[in-house]
């Protein structure tokens, strides 16, 4: 096979080598202006990037164990019933298998393969991973047609759609209000009251706490977060972008005419609550950040709400973790006893526990670029309008590291994860989530509101535990919790 050859001089020993290859690409010519190994006249390292086609059986194959379950569980909304399957199956651990087997046959360049009649690239080393996520948005946009197929349904105008100077204004207007780099908003004395508020109301209901408990105080914080108190209880709203959402998952299945009265009944209802700029919100610092005439501010707000989603998700995992895990929920518990948590803290250890949960069990599966132009690979090329899947779980489930299936908060803390580019929780480069910051700060004061004087205990842990691997794929939809309070 075509590939086997080179992979033979770039494996480590570990059956996986990408820890491995990435020292030792970093000690040759590195990257040319535009990524592409080489530049010292190094042929070894061309090689690594150059790209090998999949037959039709591993076409196949990828299809069956990397796609379609991705698909079933839900890409814009998870399914709960696909999301079930998949962690009975534990499907993301037989696709990281898989993509480890075709690593070690074809060699660490992106695989190349047609599927649907679309040229699909998977970067299969962190450096390839890297150099995708680092040239955003030329020439690998992040408005890839399947993107803007699935969020056209509710967020026709959002960053993630926009390309050229549309793109670039927009994602200006998003950094501005969500405040990129800053770990405190400036709104954060609001936001941290209100999660408070929220997770004491949560922390009086009696018996277990479930996840559509959960899930409904979670709702009515990123309405307050986003759109001011006067939407904490407008669950039509949230109910409506979930009705979107799950046309999203469909993409260009479902023809956006058929979507367009429950997506202008939610633009409506949202531009209500915009119209407001409620003090403390969001919505308040859309209204006084300026905008350029392309902008639509009202059409970004979709995707926060989106995305808020996911952190959500995240927020649930970290507590399952922590009530799993006695040494790192001592760690969070010790950060906790400060002064006063009713005003914004900073919360390092608590934030890497979510960073750590993102890192285990990836809320965006697929980082997905679009060429807009041929791009050159090594000693090979990829044309115009390759789709360039980035499976995050491959990455961040290494296992040549010392921490790939483990829950180790501490390497968001040491440097250890930011020593290689292939961890990569909120994307990377100019792609990177521009509310960052904003959903740490918010996912971290929740947590703490929640354990800072209660214990919770998972009433079926199943595989969480510090003794063993954790499992690839994770139901949160059946997490159950025990609270009790401390003493």
């Amino acid at each position: 096979m075509a590939g086997t050859e080179r992979a033979a001089g770039w494996t480590d020993g570990t059956g996986r080598g990408r820890q491995g290859e990435l020292n030792k690409l970093g000690e040759q010519g590195e990257l040319l202006e535009q990524g592409v190994p080489g530049g010292h006249g190094d042929r070894a390292a061309r090689r690594a990037s150059t790209p090998s086609r999949a037959s039709a059986r591993d076409t196949a194959r990828i299809a069956a164990r990397v796609a379609l379950p991705t698909l079933a569980g839900g890409v814009v909304i998870r399914r709960k019933q696909g999301v079930a399957l998949a962690t009975r199956l534990d499907a993301d651990r037989h696709a990281v298998e898989l993509l480890n087997e075709l690593r070690r046959r074809y060699g660490p360049g992106p695989l190349h393969l047609r599927l649907a009649g679309r040229d699909i690239a998977l970067p299969l080393s962190a450096e390839d991973a890297q150099r995708v996520l680092e040239e955003t948005p030329e020439p690998f946009s992040p408005a890839a047609r399947e993107k803007r197929d699935a969020l056209g349904h509710f967020q026709p105008h959002g960053v993630l759609v926009s390309t050229g100077q549309d793109r670039e204004e927009r994602r200006a207007f998003n950094e501005d209000v969500l405040e990129s780099g800053r770990h405190r908003h400036h709104l954060a004395p609001h936001f941290v009251r209100t999660v408070r508020e929220e997770a004491d109301e949560l922390l009086l209901r009696a018996g277990p706490l479930d996840w559509d408990t959960f899930g409904a105080a979670w709702w009515r914080i990123v309405r307050r977060v986003v759109l001011g108190d006067g939407a904490r209880d407008d669950t039509t709203l949230t109910d409506l972008l979930a009705r979107l959402r799950g046309f999203g998952n469909w993409a260009s299945l479902i023809p956006p005419r058929l979507t367009a009265g429950p997506r202008e009944r939610f633009q409506r209802r949202l531009r209500a609550h915009l119209d407001r700029a409620e003090p403390g919100s969001l919505a308040e610092a859309l209204a006084r950040t300026a905008a350029k005439p392309g902008v639509d501010p009202a059409g970004q707000v979709p995707h926060w709400m989106f995305a808020f989603d996911a952190a959500g998700i995240a927020a649930a995992r970290t507590l399952a973790l922590l009530a799993t895990h006695p040494a790192q929920e001592q760690q969070v518990h010790n950060e906790l006893a400060i002064p006063d948590l009713t005003r914004p803290q900073l919360l390092p250890y608590t934030r890497a526990s979510v960073m750590e949960s993102v890192r285990l069990w990836p809320t965006t599966p697929f980082l997905l670029r679009e060429s807009t132009r041929q791009t050159r690979w090594g000693e090979g090329t990829l044309p115009e309008g390759t789709a360039f899947l980035v499976y995050a779980s491959y990455f961040h489930r290494d296992g040549s590291a010392p921490y790939g299936d483990r829950f180790v908060p501490e390497i968001w803390l040491d440097g250890t994860a930011q020593t290689g580019p292939e961890l990569v929780p909120f994307s990377a480069g100019p792609g990177v989530c521009p509310g960052e910051d904003l959903v740490l700060l918010v996912t971290s004061t929740l947590v703490a509101a929640l354990m800072e004087r209660h214990d919770f205990r998972l009433r079926d842990p199943g595989r969480l535990r510090p003794d063993g691997p954790l499992p690839y794929t994770f139901n949160h939809f059946a997490l159950r919790f025990s609270v009790v309070a401390r003493h």
